[in-house]
């Protein structure tokens, strides 16, 4: 069954600024699969907690992976309520007043709970994280052990209630031209560095392919 496109619901509808809301499923599954990292909250005991994770799409839902032991998984694996968020950065608005300044962005807001996934898809769907990565690592390295697959939590939040809002463009100057004052935008985007070898075994390796990849295409 497929899903609601994004900005549907009461809590996801965009009001402010609403000629920036994407109500398109494919746009969100592009800014999603152009990034690696998302801000996960959730409430406990009236204590808002917002923390970074990676993350990757499957479909129609996101996978975040963590540390058994770690607090924070074990309570968003009791289904509690949560927002995910993910932004992109695409440049900085630069306008002739401090008012109209602002910044080019592509984001997402994801609204549900959490379902912590077992069984015998879990290493598979872990696999598919690595990979979403990091392309490709995971056939250049050893498989998971049995313990380190019980150390690990892994989270699926369904894509169903969503929200999409972009930004792109020259600033919108109040002041108009004619001011003597410049304004335009500065493009910000991902680039990596050479990878640093973390030991002298590493130095004397040829660099693997997921990661010559990964430099050439980064995702941030």
């Amino acid at each position: 069954m497929s899903l609601p496109n994004p900005g549907q619901t009461d809590r996801t509808a965009i009001n402010r600024l609403k000629k920036r809301s994407v109500e398109d499923r494919d746009e969100m599954y592009e800014i999603l699969d152009s990034t690696i990292l998302c801000h996960v909250g959730y409430v406990e005991n009236g204590q808002p907690f917002v923390l970074p994770y990676g993350f990757v799409r499957d479909g129609d839902r996101i996978l975040i992976h963590g540390s058994s032991g770690a607090r924070f998984m074990r309570e968003l694996a009791k289904g509690i309520p949560t927002c995910v968020t993910v932004t992109k950065l695409d440049g900085m608005v630069v306008a002739r007043t401090t008012y109209d300044s602002s910044m080019n962005y592509r984001s997402v807001v994801i609204l549900g709970a959490a379902e912590e996934i077992t069984g015998p898809e879990k290493n598979a769907l872990l696999e598919k994280v690595s990979n979403g990565l990091i392309p490709g690592r995971v056939s250049e390295v050893r498989t998971s052990t049995p313990k380190e697959l019980a150390a690990t939590t892994l989270l699926s939040l369904s894509l169903e209630e969503a929200s999409v809002k972009v930004r792109t463009g020259m600033p919108e100057d109040g002041e108009g031209s004619g001011t003597g004052v410049w304004s335009g935008v500065i493009p910000i985007r991902v680039v990596a560095d050479e990878a640093i070898p973390s030991d002298k075994e590493s130095e004397a390796l040829s660099l693997p392919e997921s990661v010559k990849a990964f430099i050439k295409n980064p995702k941030a």
